[in-house]
C-alpha cells in the first residue's frame, strides 16, 4: 500500500508538470524503478508510458477546450510521431543509445542558454509558415522527436515545445497544447510496442494513470491561468534539472 501512495503522488507530479512543458518522467521514471528494483526495466518503462499516455491525452484535451490549436501543424507532426516513435523503438533494440546518452546534456544547455538570452522567446504567437511549409516543416519535427522518443526518450515533451516556439513562431502556452498531442502519439506507438511485447503491469499502470490524470489537470488549469510567462518559467526548471539529470547519466557513471 506504501509502494502504491508513492507512485501516486510521483504520478499525480509527474502529470501536473509534463501537462505545462513535459519532464514528468523525470519524476515518474526514477520513482516507479525505485520502488520496483528487481522487475524488468522493459516492463517498467511500458507501465510508465500506460500512466503517460493517459495523462498526456487529458491534458491535450483540456487544451483544447481552452486553447486554439494550431491543428494543420498538430496534426501531420503527430502523425510522423507516432510511426517514428515505434521505429525509433524498434531501432534501439539493435543499436545501443550511447553517443545519444552523452550528447544530450549538451543539446539541452544551448536550448537553454538560447531561452535565456531570448527574453521575448514565445511571449508572442506568431506563427511563420502556412500551407505546404507547414505541414513539411510540422512532419520534420514529428519524425525526428517521435524517433528520438522511442529510441531515447528523455525531455521528449520539452524538445517539443522549444522547437514549435522557435521554428513556427508559437508562443509557449500555444506550443505547449500542440507538443502535448504530438506527445499523444509518441506515447501510443511506444505503449503499443510494449503491450505487444508483454511488458506491462496492468493494475500498476491504470492505478498511475489515475493519479496522473489528476496531476495534468491541475498543470494545466496553471498554465491556461497565469500564460506563456509561466510555461517559460517553468520551462527552464525543467531543462535545466533535466541537464544535471542526463550528465549524470552521461558522464558520472563512467
Amino acid at each position: 500500500m506504501v509502494d502504491y501512495l508513492t507512485l501516486g503522488v510521483a504520478a499525480f507530479a509527474a502529470g501536473l508538470v509534463d501537462a505545462v512543458v513535459g519532464g514528468g518522467g523525470l519524476i515518474q521514471i526514477p520513482a516507479i524503478f525505485s520502488v520496483f528494483s528487481t522487475t524488468a526495466p522493459a516492463t517498467l518503462l511500458g507501465t510508465n508510458k500506460l500512466a503517460s499516455v493517459f495523462g498526456t491525452s487529458a491534458a491535450a484535451v483540456n487544451y483544447a477546450r481552452r486553447v486554439r490549436i494550431a491543428w494543420s501543424t498538430a496534426a501531420p507532426a503527430s502523425m510522423a510521431a507516432l510511426v517514428f516513435a515505434f521505429i525509433g523503438a524498434y531501432t534501439v533494440t539493435k543499436i545501443p543509445p550511447d553517443f545519444l546518452r552523452s550528447l544530450l546534456p549538451l543539446v539541452l544547455i544551448a536550448v537553454a542558454v538560447y531561452t535565456f538570452k531570448r527574453k521575448d522567446l514565445g511571449s508572442v504567437h506568431a506563427p511563420l509558415f502556412a500551407g505546404f511549409q507547414e505541414k513539411a516543416w510540422a512532419i520534420g519535427i514529428g519524425s525526428l522527436i517521435g524517433f528520438y522518443d522511442g529510441f531515447f526518450g528523455p525531455g521528449t515533451g520539452s524538445f517539443l515545445v522549444f522547437l514549435f516556439v522557435r521554428f513556427f513562431g508559437f508562443d509557449f502556452l500555444s506550443a505547449s497544447a500542440v507538443a502535448k498531442i504530438v506527445n499523444v502519439a509518441c506515447n501510443i506507438a511506444a505503449l503499443a510496442w510494449f503491450g505487444w511485447s508483454g511488458h506491462l503491469i496492468w493494475q500498476l499502470g491504470l492505478m498511475m494513470a489515475v493519479c496522473n490524470v489528476a496531476g495534468s489537470l491541475v498543470g494545466t488549469k496553471l498554465a491556461l491561468k497565469h500564460g506563456s510567462g509561466f510555461v517559460r518559467r517553468l520551462f527552464l526548471v525543467v531543462v535545466s534539472v533535466l541537464i544535471v539529470k542526463t550528465s549524470y547519466d552521461a558522464w558520472a557513471r563512467w
